[in-house]
């Protein structure tokens, strides 16, 4: 969930980086995606130009198809449409130098919460100990540099929330009730976790479960962690750990027999097809619904249409009715009793669920919540996710650290900014002739990511015509590139401006910094 410096790397805009060819996710080293296109299938992440035509004004990154991904970003979005509140969170282990791969999430963190949103950042320093052997004074050392560029770019501390982990106990104490729901098994699948694996990396996880949970504790709302690709198991985690500490799940059913997802499908199909089969379609019958879906044996899996005829015949005349169904997961038997008591209309109570027929599945989830909220649950909202394309170094390749050449730091002199620039690899063709006649490959250009990611800004007009005038041929790499350098120099040094005026008033601004760091 923390962005550092070796995993800024990767693709071209058009999704992927040469020479790669399978997609590893890997939160602490430098991972490498060969094909966003595969995170869609083989992860569950989802297309973010599904849900762009629904966020407000969106930010150019995600006009620009930097921002590729999400996991249900669309509750944030109905949130941000209907003013409503939502919170957004991410953070940044403090081992090295803030670089213009880090300004992707500054800005996606800004953007939020100039949207609204009750926005955190946090220090990953318990991390950066635990997974990178930092010392506690070189932590400090980065991780108010990091600060400072947040803060310069536009981060407003008083409207939000900054913190580190080491000095959060309400964070702590969340993870270690979090840390009751998981095991050694599942962050070994997860992470690859050995007999050598140190606890306190092991604990450094849970720690992050917390900082992405955190937001939530004073009110359940939907939140957003935007972050690159790589740190996606941290995110699918926080969701089973939230679904895992909720009191109720809040499923559909047909009739009093457990199913899973796929049975109720089946068992919707055979519903919709009363009028087929009932004797009574106001009141159709599980086993003439288990007669008709065997003979007509709807397109679906075959074990799993098996199993549903099965379920169906074993409850014999019981009707075959959609209700709502509430599963006692968690809950105190207060809470499960004052739930009991809420739900309005026809219900049926059994001994760990309680079935409800006037109320469509929103309203019983919206119920289960408050009811939760009440009675010292959390009631999480499952944390929602936005992805971001890692940036190609300017060498080509993964943008790195250890690779001066590659990127660009946001304290970097703004001389050695535009040297670097002008130095870079680009898409061009071997000769200016052949750039003229075929186009430059804009696509491949690490320069050209400096305009769409970070020197075009908000003009999405001059991205546009920059990649146009490349791939039409009109744009020639050596003028291209010093216009590049020249905007790369002026961003940087109005940033370090910015930097110098934020430093000034750095030690009343670390007053609104949670927990600040006394031991070394």
């Amino acid at each position: 969930m923390t962005s550092e410096q070796d995993d800024t790397q990767g693709p071209g805009t058009d999704g992927r980086e040469s020479g790669a060819d399978e997609v590893v996710l890997d939160p602490w080293g430098s991972s490498s995606v060969g094909d966003y296109q595969s995170l869609f299938a083989e992860f569950g992440i989802e297309e973010f130009e599904d849900v762009l035509p629904g966020v407000p004004t969106p930010h150019y990154l995600m006009r620009r198809g930097v921002i590729f991904g999400h996991r249900e970003y669309d509750r944030v979005a109905a949130a941000m449409r209907a003013d409503e509140p939502f919170a957004a969170l991410s953070g940044f282990m403090p081992t090295g130098d803030p670089h213009i791969g880090h300004k992707l999430v500054f800005d996606e963190l800004i953007w939020h919460q100039n949207r609204g949103g009750d926005t955190y950042a946090l220090i990953a320093d318990l991390e950066a100990h635990s997974a990178r052997g930092m010392t506690w004074v070189d932590i400090d050392k980065h991780a108010r540099d990091y600060l400072l560029s947040l803060l310069a770019l536009g981060f407003d501390p008083e409207a939000g929330h900054i913190y580190r982990q080491s000095t959060n106990r309400t964070v702590q104490d969340l993870a270690f009730a979090l840390g009751s729901h998981a095991n050694f098994s599942e962050l070994q699948a997860i992470y690859g976790f050995d007999g050598e694996t140190n606890v306190s990396h092991m604990q450094s996880v849970i720690t992050q479960m917390a900082d992405i949970l955190y937001p939530q504790l004073d009110r359940p709302v939907p939140t957003v962690i935007p972050v690159g690709p790589d740190q996606d198991p941290h995110v699918r985690l926080a969701r089973d750990l939230a679904a895992r500490t909720r009191y109720f799940g809040v499923t559909e059913a047909y009739a009093s027999f457990e199913t899973d997802a796929g049975e109720r499908t089946v068992l919707a199909t055979a519903y919709e097809a009363r009028d087929e089969y009932a004797a009574d379609p106001a009141q159709p019958r599980c086993a003439e619904a288990a007669d008709w879906l065997a003979e007509h044996r709807p397109a679906s899996n075959g074990e799993v249409l098996d199993s549903a005829v099965t379920r169906l015949r074993n409850a014999g005349n019981e009707p075959l009715r959609p209700r709502v169904r509430v599963l006692d997961r968690n809950a105190t038997e207060a809470a499960f009793s004052a739930l009991i008591e809420a739900i309005e209309g026809e219900k049926r109570v059994y001994d760990a669920h309680v079935d409800a027929f006037d109320l469509d599945r929103d309203e019983v989830a919206s119920l289960a919540r408050e009811i939760e909220v009440e009675h010292d649950g959390f009631g999480f909202v499952p944390p929602s996710s936005i992805y971001h394309r890692f940036m190609t170094g300017l060498t080509g390749g993964k943008m790195s650290s250890s690779i001066p050449a590659s990127h660009i730091s946001l304290l970097d002199d703004p001389e050695t900014g535009y040297d670097k620039v002008r130095a870079a690899t680009t898409g061009g063709r071997e000769t200016a002739e052949l750039q003229r006649e075929l186009g430059g490959r804009a696509d491949e250009c690490p320069v050209y990511e400096l305009y769409a990611y970070l020197l075009a800004a908000d003009d999405d007009t001059f991205a546009t015509r920059v990649y146009e005038e490349c791939v039409n041929g009109e744009r020639l790499c050596g003028d291209c590139k010093e216009q590049a350098a020249e905007l790369m120099r002026d961003f940087l040094a109005d940033h370090q401006e910015r930097r110098e005026e934020v430093a000034a008033e750095f030690d009343v601004l670390e007053e609104l910094i949670e927990g600040s760091r006394d031991v070394r």
